[in-house]
């Protein structure tokens, strides 16, 4: 899938001036890394040991007594949004074992279809065929389910789990989304609003520590909540607070030496976003080595992105690219100085990734690491040449590369490597095992990455995306051509639950790639919240990592 690479000249690289560079305008970081290296919090891993481990003794009883089913089930729900399920996947996983063996389903719409919802996402193999028996005579779901709205929501939110072909899912989501829109009107200002927020962004496709804050806040107004949950799923968060504000220290510390600031101006200046990537990637304070990583990743794939979409002349950047996808370290000194300081960076990254990884799991993943910044700098380059020769893509060349450069692959195998407990047994050959799995979950990205920033991208006159493109190809209108870009995310998320169903994924590479494809639609869901990180963004930002919940 990679692009055909074309032919260099060996003659001294043409430079243009600063002046007749481009420049996409974008602001400068919001948050400075001296303010980064301040941050703190009164609640820490070291005071609060105890409360926290009392009440995980208190959860975990509450959930080895829970033995009706329905009641279990919703408790696992509850575990799972509110952030806190990572505590308890032993017991999780026994519970949802035995409810597969037995084959339970409820004459309730809403266990029937959160039973199917829970067992779908834990990679268990259960036919969507259980809820043919919520159909009448003629085929058509029936009409005494019209007033459970909890049921139609339970179901609605199941139909998300799908593979391509299960007709019945598809025609429950189309059931439920037309009368649940009917009932809008008639509904409670809550119940209208988890209604609304359903329709529009399902559980499933939820930026898992989004969903926490905001399920902490409607599960504490709960007549039927748990105390101790709730004071569990605070007191979680809080202290997750905390780990996330050191991991940010030791980042802001090597971005701040890396210097970029000064050295790459041009280029986007986003830390903290990119560090917010690697939270949606993993949210568990088990994953800090991966969260560091995959976010020095993402700082620099930015800075490369920024070379090629705006600063490098054509000149430069297949000189660049020759570099790379050559390692010719002896020809980084031919190159431009900010493409030296580029390359000197990915070349430090790599080395200290590779080290890293031998040091712990005895893997030489060192040529890997390189290939993905070929492969990366392979399909920029592409998007480069189409922009200098004034070429536009077909919709299929446009997606055949786009799910390379949007640059998600390359962090999805750097967490590979750092988390390689889950590989070590089968590498490399599990890097060909996870590639379907991977492609799905970037060309999420890539999908939602349009939705969100090819307005502003148009507008500063770069290549047209794929909403553009299909406009042009089809004769349609922006509007149709969005909708086309929704319906192949939402094709795309079935294709990806068939890899999870069809395939035994290790735990930790099942959920990374699910929450890529999440994370994704989260950031780009209101614009574009990386190159304009000060709205939505910096809220998440804020309520993620600095703003403790009040106990």
């Amino acid at each position: 899938m990679e692009p055909t690479s074309q032919s260099f000249s060996d003659s001294k690289p043409t430079s243009l001036k600063e002046e007749q560079r481009r420049s996409a305008n974008y602001h400068p970081s919001i948050w400075d890394t001296t303010v980064i290296k301040s941050f703190s919090t009164p609640y820490t891993y070291e005071s609060h040991a105890t409360q926290l481990e009392e009440l995980k003794q208190k959860a975990g009883k509450l959930l080895a007594s829970t033995k009706d089913t329905a009641a279990l089930l919703k408790l696992i729900d509850s575990l799972q949004r509110l952030g806190v399920a990572y505590h308890f996947e032993k017991q999780i996983e026994e519970a949802l074992n035995q409810l597969h063996a037995d084959q339970y389903v409820s004459n309730e719409v809403s266990t029937a279809a959160l039973h199917f919802r829970l067992l779908r996402e834990h990679g268990f193999l259960v036919s969507a065929e259980v809820f043919e028996k919520f159909k009448g005579g003629d085929g058509k779901f029936i009409d005494s389910l019209s007033g459970d709205v909890l049921g139609l929501l339970s179901l609605l939110e199941a139909s998300f789990l799908g593979v391509q072909g299960e007709k019945i899912l598809e025609e429950a989501k189309g059931f439920t989304r037309e009368i649940l829109k009917a009932l809008l009107g008639r509904m409670d200002e809550v119940k209208a609003k988890q209604v609304q927020q359903s329709m529009e962004v399902p559980l499933y496709w939820r930026m898992e520590r989004i969903e926490a804050r905001n399920f902490i806040d409607s599960y504490q107004r709960n007549d039927t909540k748990s105390s101790v949950l709730v004071e569990l799923a605070k007191l979680d968060y809080n202290l997750i607070q905390s780990a996330y504000q050191q991991e940010l220290i030791e980042l802001a510390e090597w971005w701040s030496e890396l210097n970029f600031k000064e050295k790459l101006s041009f280029s986007r200046d986003r830390l903290m976003e990119m560090y917010f990537w690697a939270i949606g990637l993993s949210f568990e304070p088990q994953y800090a080595k991966c969260r560091i990583w995959v976010t020095k990743y993402g700082c620099l794939a930015v800075a490369i992105d920024d070379i090629y979409d705006i600063y490098g002349s054509l000149d430069e950047l297949e000189r660049f690219t020759k570099v790379v996808t050559g390692w010719d370290v002896e020809a980084v000194e031919q190159l431009p100085e900010y493409m030296r300081v580029m390359f000197s960076a990915m070349s430090d990254f790599t080395n200290e990734l590779a080290k890293e990884t031998l040091k712990s799991h005895g893997l030489d993943v060192l040529p890997y690491i390189k290939e993905q910044w070929a492969i990366l700098c392979r399909a920029y380059i592409t998007e480069a040449r189409w922009f200098y020769g004034g070429h536009t893509p077909t919709f299929d060349e446009y997606m055949k590369n786009g799910w390379i450069s949007i640059g998600i692959l390359g962090s999805l195998v750097t967490f590979c490597f750092v988390e390689a407990n889950s590989i070590v047994d089968h590498f490399p050959q599990c890097l060909k095992d996870y590639s379907q799995l991977f492609y799905w979950s970037s060309l999420i990205a890539r999908l939602s990455d349009d939705l969100g920033t090819s307005k502003a991208e148009m507008e500063r006159g770069d290549t047209p995306k794929a909403i553009q493109i299909y406009m042009i190809e089809r004769e349609v209108p922006e509007e149709e051509a969005r909708d086309h870009i929704k319906n192949m995310i939402s094709h795309s998320w079935k294709k990806f639950n068939k890899e999870i169903v069809d395939n035994s994924f290790p735990k930790a590479i099942a959920n990374l790639s699910k929450n890529v494809a999440r994370t994704a639609q989260c950031i780009y869901q209101h614009g574009d919240g990386v190159g304009t990180s000060t709205g939505v963004t910096k809220d998440y930002i804020v309520s993620s990592i600095l703003k403790p919940i009040p106990m």
